[in-house]
């Protein structure tokens, strides 16, 4: 199996996109990408707005590659929505390029889904049907073959920790041979024991996983929970091969100083350095002052409906 990291936040955005593939099929995992409207009550710096645009032109380059896309479920960086926004780097036709002509393992919009998640649902699978190319398939605790690659999902997941108001993920795995491989976004570390368990059921040889949201820790995520997920991550660091972190752990500057089991990210594999642009966001507005023109924009696109015109980002 070939594995390639698309975009993430040690990429400087807002993603867990990732490309796998098979003799038999490619996959191109939660195509979607986002920048935080407000962190340290700022709006995102130019370096994030060119980071989102550098991932949106990956994300549209190995889409062409893909036959079938993933959601696992319907938060902004996990999915392309079909309205124009430059946090997302997208458009309507930016949303046909990702999803025309592809098979779509989608989470199931009826069930074990939160009201906003299930309004983004209806929408995406409206849209979907007036590609008329696309094929769209609700997949909880689904199974597929594909050749000789098996992709399957798991049942609605926590995101988080149980009982979130943020809702349901699905994890899925791709087995092909003896290798499995599995991708779990937003479990959180994961938080939540019964998901812990399902991962350790399938004792996958790569685990790509999302991180407790450390930056939330005290607020928004109660500490003990945070400490849960980190308590389950290295757990799982120390239980199977290989371990690739991505996601929320990666919002917070100091996530090294909490969790320093070795594990691999998206950055590490490509070959590049860390660009945490939204932890250091603070610091970019110091050491980085936007110019007077982004902050005009900035301001005009935040207040301004219909106001569509790009990020003056040179």
């Amino acid at each position: 199996m070939k594995i390639i990291p698309i975009a993430d936040e040690s990429l400087g955005v807002r993603s867990m996109c990732l490309f796998l593939e098979t003799p038999d099929i490619k996959i191109l995992f939660d195509p979607g990408v986002s920048l935080a409207p407000r962190r340290y009550g700022l709006p995102p710096h130019p370096f994030e707005f060119k980071a989102v645009k550098e991932a949106r032109r990956r994300i549209l380059s190995y889409a062409k590659k893909a036959d079938v896309v993933t959601v696992s479920h319907y938060h902004l960086d996990h999915y392309t929505p079909a309205f124009k926004s430059w946090y997302e780097w997208t458009d309507e036709e930016t949303y046909g390029e990702i999803y025309s002509e592809k098979i779509i393992l989608a989470k199931n919009v009826e069930e074990h889904i939160n009201f906003n998640q299930r309004k983004r649902g209806l929408v995406f699978k409206n849209k979907v049907e007036d590609l008329g190319s696309a094929r769209l398939l609700y997949f909880d605790s689904n199974r597929m073959l594909f050749g000789s690659t098996v992709v399957e999902a798991s049942p609605p997941l926590p995101h988080g920790s149980e009982g979130s108001k943020l809702g349901w993920v699905l994890i899925f795995t791709v087995i092909c041979g003896e290798y499995k491989v599995m991708y779990a976004p937003d479990v959180q570390g994961p938080i939540s024991d019964k998901t812990l368990s399902y991962i350790l059921s399938i004792m996958p040889d790569v685990l790509i996983v999302g991180g407790p949201p450390l930056y939330l820790s005290g607020r928004k995520v109660k500490r003990e929970e945070v400490e849960k997920g980190l308590e389950n991550l290295k757990k799982l660091s120390n239980d199977l091969k290989y371990v690739i972190l991505s996601h929320h752990l990666l919002r917070d500057k100091k996530w090294k100083e909490v969790f320093s089991t070795n594990v691999f990210l998206f950055s590490s594999i490509l070959g590049s350095s860390e660009e945490l642009l939204e932890a250091n966001r603070d610091i970019l507005y110091k050491e980085h002052p936007p110019s007077e023109d982004f902050l005009k924009w900035i301001n005009e696109y935040r207040k301004t409906k219909g106001f569509n015109n790009p990020p003056p980002l040179d």
